[in-house]
């Protein structure tokens, strides 16, 4: 077990840089996580070298020009500029930070099992320059019990102690991407950390970056919070997912009587159906922990439950718009079929594990002539096929339109208007008023 101590002589130096905003924090992995956190960071004083494999990323950001929405280059040029930011792609510069916070991806692989690779192998390159007085961060979602089973053993193999002579943490990121109300200062972070030093050094550097960190006993306890957030929500939107297919089959209004409920002050709290889940999270976290369970012998049956209703809703909407197509006497093959949204959220440009994907690929599989109209979202692939998007004008001449992502800038009411048939899967023309004239051309899920 590692020791702890809070008096040890590399625990009051990194609490002194700290204190005074003198230490340097690296973040590795500059993506939709790593570069909010690390301008936050610069932000509020430290000095922070950002870290990635990726040539372009690291040029773009030595220019000043940010790649993430949610990081306007304006915010992120004069922080450059200034040298409170450095990019590198040099691993061995790490032995120059003190704190070394990890934001790298944790998907799933072929087979829907966690891919830690990318963990792993940052790992390897901290300890490859691990020095005394470190303290490590992992922010990247994993299952309870990575840090302490593989991240521990993988860095006191350098020979330091953990807690006395390096300190490891677990802090589960919080990213919203598109969210205007919450970012990294403002949003709770939660921490964990292998000793009670490491604890206190983690929260230490948290403290002087965000307004409030929440403290757990464990890495493990932090790793379970964040699979429990992400799973209450896929659970949940499973169960109204189902509740939209109950009621499709009963010929009832999902959005009526989700309204409805809704004006229930107490015991309900609404979800909302949509076309499956997307993100970096959602799809994600919850296949983790019911990953780790299945070594304890133990079936997370409500989130493998919940997995299979969500994974089906692609496979649903499709089914919809042949139905659609074949209430006005034409077929899904030689279609013209316009996806409004790819992004897997609205207003923001991330498309990862977005249903809409599925969903252009199995319309293309059945014949349609598919394509997509996205603000944010200027091309994407789907099999290897490279889609353009084209103009909100342009996919008003589509023979269906499925509205996939609600994006703000989307005028719904034109489409209603000049379109032809739509099959809205996110009730956004009834929330943008749609004129009762036209809702004859409308489908909802």
């Amino acid at each position: 077990m590692a020791a702890s101590s809070a008096t040890s002589p590399a625990a009051q130096l990194l609490a002194s840089k700290i204190a005074a905003r003198t230490a340097t924090v690296a973040v590795v992995g500059m993506g939709y996580v790593g570069m909010p956190l690390a301008v936050t960071v610069a932000d509020a004083g430290f000095a922070v070298l950002a870290v990635d494999i990726d040539d372009a990323r690291v040029a773009a950001i030595a220019r000043g020009e940010s790649y993430i929405g949610d990081v306007p280059s304006a915010r992120l040029g004069p922080l450059v500029e200034s040298g409170k930011i450095r990019s590198t792609v040099r691993f061995r510069e790490l032995q120059d930070a003190d704190a070394i916070i990890i934001c790298v991806p944790t998907p799933l692989n072929k087979t829907k099992e966690p891919d830690l690779s990318y963990v792993v192998s940052a790992l390897r390159e901290i300890k490859a320059y691990l020095r005394r007085g470190q303290l490590i961060i992992l922010e990247s979602t994993t299952y309870p019990g990575f840090t302490r089973e593989v991240g521990l053993p993988m860095l006191e193999e350098v020979g330091y102690r953990c807690g006395d002579e390096f300190f490891l943490t677990f802090s589960p990121e919080r990213t919203d991407p598109g969210n205007p109300r919450y970012d990294v200062s403002n949003t709770t972070k939660v921490l964990g950390g292998v000793t009670a030093t490491c604890t206190e050094m983690g929260a230490a550097l948290y403290r002087q970056v965000i307004e409030t960190v929440h403290v757990v006993s464990s890495t493990d306890a932090a790793e379970m919070a964040k699979l429990l957030e992400n799973t209450f929500r896929a659970v949940n939107i499973g169960l109204v997912n189902e509740v939209a297919l109950m009621c499709n089959t009963l010929g009832i209004d999902t959005w009526e009587v989700i309204a409805a409920a809704s004006t229930k002050p107490f015991g309900f709290m609404p979800f909302y159906p949509g076309p499956g889940l997307g993100g970096h999270c959602l799809p994600i976290d919850p296949l983790y922990l019911s990953w780790k369970l299945r070594s304890h012998n133990y079936t997370a049956r409500f989130i493998e439950l919940a997995q299979t209703i969500n994974a089906s809703m692609p496979g649903f909407v499709v089914q919809l718009a042949a139905d659609t197509l074949n209430d006005h006497s034409r077929a899904v093959r030689g279609s013209r079929i316009c996806i409004y949204g790819v992004a897997y959220k609205p207003n923001i440009d991330d498309v990862r594990e977005s249903p809409a994907l599925e969903i252009i690929e199995l319309l293309h599989r059945k014949g349609a002539n598919v394509v997509y109209t996205d603000p944010h979202v200027a091309e994407i692939e789907v099999e290897g096929r490279r889609y353009v998007g084209v103009t909100e004008a342009e996919a008003r001449s589509s023979d269906l339109a499925i509205i996939t992502t609600d994006h703000a800038a989307f005028d719904l009411v034109a489409l209603a208007r000049d379109g032809n048939l739509i099959l809205d899967t996110r009730n956004a023309t009834r929330r943008a008023a749609v004129p009762a004239e036209y809702l004859h051309k409308v489908v909802r899920l």
